[in-house]
């Protein structure tokens, strides 16, 4: 039996792996087996997360039990194929045809090789862009807004003028900005304080890395950086930098710019000028919005040809962007302009695939001369973001480390404030109906939809699968049953019966027409007239924006969630609900993300061979990125 016969009789292949697979042996019947197994293996790798498939150990990708050739068997295979381009020998362009690219170890679809290469060649060239000056510039085809975003992109840049300096100079503030940076980081003179380095490190690099858990203050660190650099840029007589708030969705944007409204807000109390602080941006925006979707159109209107004008991008939630998505970023971002790249490296990775933000930091920590990858990577640590009444910190440690003893004590210690384990309690529907109950009813109760919004954003059942009795599917209908019953009238298959008031809504698709965006939540609330109608969040807290619920995009309920789902959301109370058997796809990620969306209180739901498992798996992911990056 051949090797891609093997693998369809396994069922470890979907139709789509094994169409491509097909489709290389009708146009060469001579194809080896390897080759088409190997390019059905690249294919199912990117469904899985990956960015390509790697021969050398392929049971990371499948429990089937499967002969599987010998790695230089396979390497000889791909290296003779027509099918297969290999760089390292230099065909990579002589083969523009072939659908697979073997490099680094990986078996690539051409397409996401590209991906990774692109984003490679980007990162290097926003780290590596030699000063601009004047209004003249990459950014000058983006119109007059884009033409001044490059003159205080010129400002930016004037202490860039030298080679990227080692990372001990960048302690190094410019004299004009003493006074105001010892006002922004007062902790900088008595202590190496993570946050005043990373501020230092953004007025000399133009690619820079902020990462920690919840609660360590990166968008208060940067909110302060953006000060440094409007200051900058007027003290040098210059526009004051153009800057850009997005996140992978909208929930995260709106989060992030609410922080930094907090955050300005903190430093008007602390005597720094309003002026300054009126320069920042008060509202945040989706990466695809801020990139311009195209109707019917993988493509964004911005691109390298028609860069983004903005002197200053930050993006948030940098873990969740997949390689597509970073790659088309980074090229819209004109030469001279700063990447600021927020996030968790901890956190679950990306649903698409890559593992972005992983690849990137190894390539920054590995750096070990000014010719290498250009970018600075600062790590916080301190603080964080719950409430005196959570204790998280210990168990969060435990988990992003894998220590199921630790973690396992902690909970069962009862120690933790705000801490509750229920071990062995799959279904907090069954023990603590009454509780959970109150609450989602509580949501028809409110006054208005702006308020029924807030009480939403308190508490949320979060799972690590969509479907199965754990699953967001089925504990949604279950509680829609408890709360709807009779009210739906002809049941919950009836069209009529989708809808009730009291409803939440998640959105899992992006309508710009709308402007709804995948994790979006909204809620189904009769308005003054008696019409049951959807309420999401606008511009202005206060207000919400009605849509009638059969003109809304793709959308499930939302009072439980899968964990990937929340990323980039947080509530006061979270209840986390893990399957009762183990599978090797989940993993110490998940629980970390998930446990980390508590602000108040934290209920943990699971048997212990379940929290085992999943902290002993550590969600890697094959890709050639941070190589790429380091040469």
């Amino acid at each position: 039996m051949s090797l891609l016969q093997a693998l369809v009789r396994a069922r470890a292949l979907r139709p789509l792996d094994h169409a491509l697979a097909q489709s290389l042996r009708r146009l060469d019947p001579d194809t080896p087996d390897a080759v088409l197994a190997a390019a059905a293996l690249a294919s199912l790798a990117v469904a899985e997360g990956h960015a390509g498939f790697d021969p050398a150990e392929p049971q990371r990708l499948m429990d089937a039990p499967i002969a599987w050739p010998d790695i230089d068997t396979w390497r000889r295979a791909l290296g003779a194929s027509r099918w297969v381009a290999c760089p390292e020998r230099g065909d990579a362009e002589s083969a523009p045809d072939a659908p697979l690219v073997f490099e680094h170890g990986l078996v690539y679809l051409r397409r996401y090789r590209e991906y990774e290469r692109r984003l490679a060649d980007g990162l290097r060239r926003i780290g590596h862009a030699p000063p601009q000056h004047g209004a003249a510039g990459a950014a000058g085809s983006a119109g007059s807004a884009g033409s001044a975003g490059a003159g205080a992109g010129a400002a930016l840049a004037d202490s860039d003028d030298a080679p990227a300096p080692a990372d001990g100079d960048d302690a190094h503030v410019p004299a004009s900005l003493a006074p105001l940076f010892a006002r922004l980081f007062p902790e900088a003179a008595t202590s190496d304080d993570p946050q005043s380095r990373a501020a230092a490190a953004a007025l000399r690099h133009r690619l820079l890395l902020v990462t920690g858990g919840p609660g360590t203050g990166k968008t208060t660190t940067i909110t302060r950086v953006l000060v440094l650099l409007v200051a900058q840029a007027i003290e040098s007589g210059h526009p004051p930098p153009r800057i850009a708030l997005a996140a992978p969705t909208g929930r995260a944007a709106e989060r992030m710019a609410e922080s930094v409204r907090h955050a300005v807000q903190a430093l008007t109390a602390l005597g720094v000028d309003a002026e300054l602080c009126a320069r920042l941006p008060t509202t945040g925006t989706t990466l695809h919005r801020l990139l311009g979707t195209l109707p019917d159109s993988p493509r964004f209107r911005h691109h390298a040809d028609n860069p983004l004008p903005f002197d200053v991008v930050v993006v948030d939630e940098a873990s969740m962007i997949d390689l597509p998505l970073m790659a088309k970023l980074v090229e819209a971002v004109h030469a001279g302009a700063r990447l600021v790249l927020l996030g968790d490296p901890d956190q679950l990775p990306s649903v698409e695939a890559g593992d972005v933000l992983a690849g990137i930091l190894r390539a920054a920590e590995a750096r070990a001369t000014a010719a290498s990858f250009p970018a600075r990577h600062i790590h916080l640590t301190r603080g964080w973001r719950q409430s005196a009444a959570l204790d998280l910190a210990p168990l969060a440690a435990a988990v992003r480390e894998g220590d199921a003893d630790t973690a396992l004590s902690l909970l069962r210690g009862g120690g933790l404030s705000g801490v509750h384990f229920h071990e062995g309690n799959v279904d907090p529907l069954q023990t603590h109906r009454e509780q959970l109950l109150a609450h989602w009813a509580s949501l028809a109760e409110a006054r208005d939809p702006a308020e029924a919004l807030a009480r939403a954003g308190r508490m949320r059942v979060l799972t690590a699968v969509r479907e199965g009795p754990q699953g967001a599917r089925g504990l949604n209908a279950r509680i829609e049953e408890m709360l709807a019953g009779a009210r739906r009238g002809a049941g919950p298959a009836s069209a009529a019966g989708r809808y009730f008031h009291g409803r939440l809504l998640l959105v899992t698709e992006n309508s710009y027409r709308h402007r709804l965006f995948n994790g979006d939540i909204g809620i189904c609330l009769r308005d003054d007239s008696g019409t049951l109608m959807a309420w999401f969040p606008g511009d202005d807290p206060g207000n919400p924006r009605p849509f009638h619920p059969a003109a809304l995009p793709a959308h499930d309920s939302a009072f439980a969630m899968t964990v990937h789902k929340a990323q980039g959301s947080e509530f006061d109370e979270v209840w986390l609900v893990l399957p009762e058997r183990f599978n090797r796809v989940w993993s110490r990620e998940l629980v970390y993300t998930g446990l980390t969306r508590a602000r108040r209180m934290l209920n943990v739901g699971a048997g212990e061979s379940v929290i085992r498992g999943m902290l002993s798996n550590h969600a890697s992911r094959w890709s050639g990125l941070g190589r790429r990056l380091s040469q």
